[in-house]
């Protein structure tokens, strides 16, 4: 089905470009120019369709149990969560676009990445309406890279964020006193500790992930940059030193490095067993719940390198060209980015998911609540990964490990 969608996306740009005379919906033209007092008048009291992904469990808690009765209770708005995958409502706005649909039936998506890129080149959202928001002004700033650029995509204002994972490092506190602060501690770590880590082959996101870090590495200077847009003179110059860290901790690897996990799903296994003595991932809590089905040792903690940091994975909200409700809409988008919102989305017990609030523009009372949340014993403190956290970078440095990584350094 990819391969469809990529042409229906092509063939849009096309019809598009050539001066396509759709025009966007006259609510969510008119939305834009109003001011945020009357937006939230004209929210109270509607409905609001959100499409969203609807396979995880506390996701859905958090959304049914907590954000729909606040969001009743504080602005007298029904939020309606519309489980659907990403390719469908985009395959529907796609439809509806081609056929002049002006008033659909969608709300907000929750989307980021390739198919946010997909999703701007095909005009297929309704316009620049972050900085409208009072809690993204407040909180977030438009000066924070997790707006300016998404995986090398710029933003403007399309889309507001949501939510942020972590990349870690999860390890085994028997085994391991003292986990290494950067590259070179961690290559001396490896050299001492023979067969006891590898990372994932790089097909997978968590492989890759591993592998840009050591691109930040070398061009620490540079990572705004890497966020922005794929710079090949970049990859010219730091590709030697991934490329030589790779090979030179290849032959102290699990199986000295003639084969590698396929997924993650591998590694951690390897690691419940025993067979290594560290895995990885992006969610920064994503361990706990391994822990308590008896997956993972209890005696797991996690880390982040100091050196060069954590690269973050983000997550948006958007406006759909064509929403009947954009005031409503964006009056949601703005409660769920408020310190309250977040902060309950952090809760393990609903989420325990990490927020895209700058931890230094909170008040001190809403620090105190976040401190106080019990995230589990092998999660970072928010502080702590906070100040280590990086931004995600382009899709084309993806790419580039991906084509470069089996000639350079796995040999079957």
């Amino acid at each position: 089905m990819k391969w469809k969608f990529i042409i229906v996306i092509t063939a849009l740009g096309i019809l598009t470009a050539c001066g396509n005379s759709d025009e966007s919906a006259p609510e969510s033209e008119e939305v834009l120019s109003k001011d945020w007092t009357e937006i939230e008048k004209d929210a109270e009291g509607t409905e609001v369709n959100l499409f969203m992904w609807g396979g995880d469990e506390g996701v859905n808690r958090y959304i049914d149990d907590w954000a729909t009765p606040m969001l009743k209770e504080t602005h007298n708005i029904t939020l309606n969560r519309q489980p659907m995958n990403t390719e469908e409502f985009m395959q529907k706005l796609l439809t509806e676009k081609r056929a002049g649909k002006n008033k659909g039936t969608i709300d907000i998506i929750w989307i980021n990445g390739a198919n946010f890129k997909n999703a701007k080149n095909a005009n297929l959202l309704l316009g620049s309406f972050s900085n409208k928001l009072p809690n993204f002004k407040k909180y977030i700033g438009s000066d924070n890279p997790s707006e300016a650029f998404d995986q090398g995509t710029k933003i403007d204002g399309m889309e507001a964020p949501w939510g942020s994972v972590q990349f870690v490092f999860n390890y085994d506190s028997k085994k391991i006193d003292t986990p290494p602060k950067t590259f070179d501690e961690l290559k001396s770590w490896i050299a001492k500790n023979p067969g006891k880590f590898t990372y994932p082959n790089v097909s997978d996101f968590t492989g890759n992930t591993f592998v840009k870090h050591l691109l930040v590495a070398s061009a620490s200077d540079r990572v705004d940059v890497m966020a922005k847009e794929f710079n090949q003179d970049l990859v010219d110059k730091s590709g030697e030193y991934v490329w030589s860290y790779l090979n030179e901790i290849k032959p102290n690897l699990w199986r000295s490095g003639k084969t590698y996990p396929e997924s993650l799903t591998k590694l951690d296994t390897l690691y419940s067993q025993g067979e290594v003595w560290m895995t990885m991932g992006f969610n920064e809590a994503r361990a706990e719940s391994l822990i308590k089905d008896g997956t993972f040792p209890e005696s797991t903690k996690s880390f982040v390198l100091e050196v060069p940091g954590s690269i973050s994975n983000n997550h948006y909200l958007s406006i759909p060209f064509n929403s009947p409700n954009p005031a409503g809409a964006m009056t949601v988008i703005n409660f769920l980015e408020s310190p309250e919102a977040q902060i309950a989305k952090l809760d393990p017990e609903m989420w325990g998911e990490g927020m895209v609030l700058d931890y230094d523009k909170l008040k001190k009372e809403d620090i105190k609540k976040i401190e106080a949340l019990n995230r589990g014993e092998s999660v970072l403190p928010s502080e702590k990964l906070n100040d280590s956290k990086l931004p995600d970078l382009d899709t084309g440095y993806t790419e580039w490990i991906n084509n470069d990584w089996a000639d350079k350094v796995f040999e079957e």
